[in-house]
């Protein structure tokens, strides 16, 4: 959460007159998933309680094992009850920038969609070896104009400029739809929908009008 929201891409709900930083009011730091963070480091260093009791008192009952358990089962609870509210306060406002998002894949899929661009150019009949070697030095200045220059990916307009791949811009940017390049995962994220997520929510609908979210821990 942390770096999409630094990324611009989400962002947690933000409260009018939040502060997100005191020393700089600009930002809008993801203050509820990083109190889940701190929690949940809790909870894991308070599950070594029982089994360092377990190991040193043979489980005999006595105080030395009364007194912790007081202490770390009913803390575990508390915290984890404390998580689940920040993260359906987050998961009820979460903000999605999609523009952001398409516009930072959009500047990195040319190098991660190469080979694709390749194999297109060899359904046109040009050499595997000869068009991989001028994609890899194509790639390598492509980066280098990103990221000492701060300039746009330019890697699609070097191919297209090189009459060797015989692809047009038309016919590259087609081969770089992300609709054609995720393979079966829109179908998994449905299946898992269907058949894991949406019995659970069904089981505990009745459950989900007296969740509150307003979050005071």
């Amino acid at each position: 959460m942390r770096l999409l929201q630094h990324e611009k891409e989400l962002e947690e709900p933000f409260e009018k007159g939040q502060i997100g930083s005191s020393a700089m009011a600009y930002k809008r730091n993801p203050m509820r998933s990083e109190r889940i963070n701190s929690l949940a480091r809790h909870v894991m260093v308070l599950s070594m309680d029982p089994s360092i009791t377990a190991a040193t008192q043979w489980l005999e009952r006595t105080l030395d094992d009364s007194a912790n358990k007081r202490i770390c089962v009913p803390e575990s609870f508390l915290a984890v009850d404390a998580i689940l509210i920040l993260y359906a306060n987050i998961t009820k406002g979460i903000v999605v920038y999609e523009n952001v998002i398409k516009t930072n894949m959009m500047q990195e899929l040319p190098f991660m969609a190469t080979e694709e661009i390749l194999m297109n150019a060899v359904l046109k009949g040009g050499d595997r070896q000869e068009l991989h070697e001028k994609i890899r030095v194509y790639s390598m200045e492509a980066g280098k104009q990103v990221k000492e220059y701060g300039k746009p990916n330019d890697l699609v307009d070097r191919i297209v400029n090189d009459a060797s791949f015989g692809l047009t811009k038309e016919e590259i940017m087609n081969a770089l739809n992300p609709d054609n390049l995720c393979g079966r995962a829109v179908h998994q994220v449905e299946d898992f929908i269907a058949e894991r997520v949406n019995p659970i929510l069904e089981k505990y609908q009745n459950l989900g009008n007296d969740v509150s979210t307003d979050v005071n821990v």
